[in-house]
């Protein structure tokens, strides 16, 4: 029986994700999903494997064929001038077939990553690495400058490095005001599926908590090491991601703190609470995700949402993902805490 292109689609594109998720029993389990025939099913195998989107390893098992492509720059050569060279010379070509909302992500994304590298990092090198896949695209830039976090906590005086990674997911934060907004990670990472930084023996990424395989990725021995991935399907697009934290205006006035990135237990002190509200007054609406937050302290709940709320009556703290025994010390803090 043929299908449509549509449906074929569909089931072709299934049939990949149970590949990339590793099921072992692919025939069983997508004829049942789609009620057609485990004939049917290798057909489609086979024609993937003739065009080289997947491999067999062996009987009923197969993986995605990916494509892998190096590049290097270095400043003392004049390649590290333009933020557009990398996404002109390595990446435009391999996603010129994908949607133009994809294209757009990556045209943004990339130029901000690059250009973090050529006027922050004082690397002499820069490297390259994109994969590919049926699914998905992936990209990773590494660079020999001074670290990111380490540039970040050395110019705004943090105590440490963690303050520093804090401040990344919160946004508008940049160490030259002249010539940059801050807005290039915050914004790159709500782009992409997979958004991770290592720098320093420490990581910020969006991808804590997940059944996420990072061990391919490694550490950054020196410098900078950022990964990049998004779904080559991916009905995301730039300026859905920009109008979900900006005003009619068009400027960035909200902001989302997942608390689960930054903190490796539940929130319970003033001063983890004073972490967070740290340079809040730059936004009108702050989302607090309790997201795999089991429980806060009284102390982080009452610093956060009575005296900082107090000092800042008009900035709008939106808690968000509250399991009970959060919601219940918030009310405990909000509540004892009304004027008579």
């Amino acid at each position: 029986m043929k299908y449509s292109s549509d449906k074929k689609q569909t089931i072709v594109l299934y049939i990949l994700d149970k590949i990339a998720s590793g099921e072992k029993s692919i025939s069983k389990v997508v004829s049942e999903a789609f009620g057609i025939s485990t004939n049917t099913v290798h057909a489609y195998l086979t024609e993937l494997i003739n065009n080289n989107t997947i491999a067999k390893l062996k009987r009923g098992e197969y993986k995605l064929v990916s494509e892998q492509s190096f590049y290097s720059f270095q400043r003392s050569k004049g390649e590290l001038e333009s933020d557009t060279a990398a996404y002109d010379e390595c990446l435009g070509k391999k996603i010129e077939h994908l949607s133009e909302n994809i294209q757009h992500i990556w045209a943004y994304a990339l130029s901000e990553m690059v250009n973090n590298v050529i006027d922050h990092s004082n690397a002499e090198n820069m490297h390259i690495t994109i994969a590919q896949n049926y699914l998905n695209t992936t990209v990773i830039i590494a660079d020999d400058g001074v670290g990111i976090f380490e540039k970040i906590k050395n110019h705004f005086n943090f105590t440490n490095l963690d303050d520093a990674i804090c401040e990344l997911f919160k946004g508008k934060l940049t160490t030259d005001k002249a010539n940059h907004s801050g807005e290039g990670i915050f914004f790159t990472s709500k782009m992409m599926d997979k958004f991770l930084i290592t720098s320093s023996k420490k990581t910020f990424t969006t991808l804590k908590y997940e059944n996420e395989e990072l061990t391919d990725f490694g550490e950054a021995p020196t410098g900078t090491r950022v990964l990049m991935s998004i779904s080559n399907f991916s009905k995301k697009t730039a300026r859905e991601i920009f109008d979900m934290y900006s005003n009619t205006e068009g400027s960035f006035t909200t902001t989302r703190i997942p608390l689960k990135n930054i903190f490796d237990t539940a929130p319970v002190s003033r001063s983890q609470a004073k972490r967070i509200c740290n340079r809040l007054d730059k936004f009108e609406d702050v989302i607090i995700d309790f997201e795999n937050i089991s429980w806060m302290g009284q102390g982080f709940a009452h610093q956060l949402f009575v005296v900082f709320k107090r000092a800042h009556p008009d900035i709008n703290l939106i808690p968000e993902n509250m399991n009970e025994s959060v919601v219940n010390m918030y009310n405990h803090v909000v509540n004892s805490n009304q004027p008579d």
